[in-house]
């Protein structure tokens, strides 16, 4: 019989294993909520985007589910202006999270995801190679959950729909050697240096898979090998990617599944955030692949 997440988390301390249950149930919710609540919410996230009602649903979802646990300390979310701290709190844990990453597929029922980064020491601008543990839910043909505890691996769970239960699918992930890329952004705004990398992994046979879900997209490069990448660009040298919401979490995925990150000039979880607005170019997957986008990258 398939082993159940609440069965794996044994490995893992009891707070951190009671928090992961807590948002593997509101997955569960969200995975059900798409119908009835993709309408256009008439208002902004800090990014100026606008926002699906699923996306103000699926926050607040999280963040009252999160306080109710009394687990967290301190909240950042991709879809609010500020840090919320919960004055109650007698746990010690700060989380970020992309309540739905790749939220223009909805339209067109491509798959999307939530992406949640977990700190034990409750402050969520630290640095990357302060993550404690980090947890993506894709929302596509199945619902998977893919987490990962420092040190512990990179595990893939289904949610079985009739046992209402998250079921172990793969432990212990290891990124595979690949050949597929994935490159965000306009090609006429990519700068020389990623121009050539991209052409470098064209004559190497690379193959294009780009779906513009970033959790999608890296699941691909987790399971299949290979790289992902957003770029820098003439009109964004700061990338587009969330470096604490998208950037950060899973390159400690890629890292703990033996793969890598860069900005191209630095590993992505040696980057200190400034605020929880901040963007970085974004390079995951393979060692080898992030090695060779260094080389055509670094200044």
């Amino acid at each position: 019989m398939a082993v159940t997440l609440k069965e794996h988390l044994i490995a893992v301390p009891e707070d951190a294993g009671r928090l992961i249950l807590v948002l593997s149930e509101q997955a569960k919710k969200i995975s059900q909520g798409f119908f009835g609540n993709l309408h256009i919410a008439g208002s902004k996230n800090i990014y100026g985007e606008e926002q699906l009602e699923l996306d103000k649903w699926s926050d607040k979802l999280i963040l009252t589910e999160l306080e109710k646990s009394s687990l967290v300390r301190n909240f950042a979310s991709e879809e609010q202006g500020e840090i919320i701290e919960f004055s109650k709190a007698e746990g010690s844990w700060g989380i970020t999270v992309d309540p739905l990453d790749g939220v223009s597929c909805v339209a067109t029922n491509l798959a999307v995801g939530t992406i949640v980064g977990m700190f034990n020491e409750g402050n969520v601008l630290e640095k990357g190679t302060k993550t404690d543990a980090v947890i993506y839910f894709l929302y596509g043909p199945l619902t998977t959950m893919v987490y990962a505890y420092k040190g512990k691996g990179v595990n893939e769970f289904v949610l079985d729909e009739k046992r209402n239960e998250f079921l172990m699918r793969h432990e212990n992930i290891h990124i595979p050697k690949g050949t597929i890329f994935g490159s965000g952004g306009l090609k006429s705004k990519w700068t020389g240096p990623h121009t050539k990398f991209i052409e470098e992994l064209e004559k190497k046979d690379y193959k294009l898979r780009f779906s513009g879900s970033l959790v999608a997209d890296f699941n691909q490069v987790l399971h299949y090998g290979g790289l992902f990448s957003y770029p820098a660009t003439t009109d964004k040298p700061d990338g587009k990617l969330r470096l604490l919401f998208e950037a950060n979490p899973l390159a400690f995925i890629a890292r703990e599944a033996g793969g890598s990150s860069t900005n191209g000039q630095k590993p992505i979880l040696e980057i200190v955030p400034k605020k929880i607005s901040d963007t970085t170019p974004l390079y995951l997957g393979g060692k080898k692949e992030i090695e060779l986008a260094e080389r055509f990258l670094k200044k």
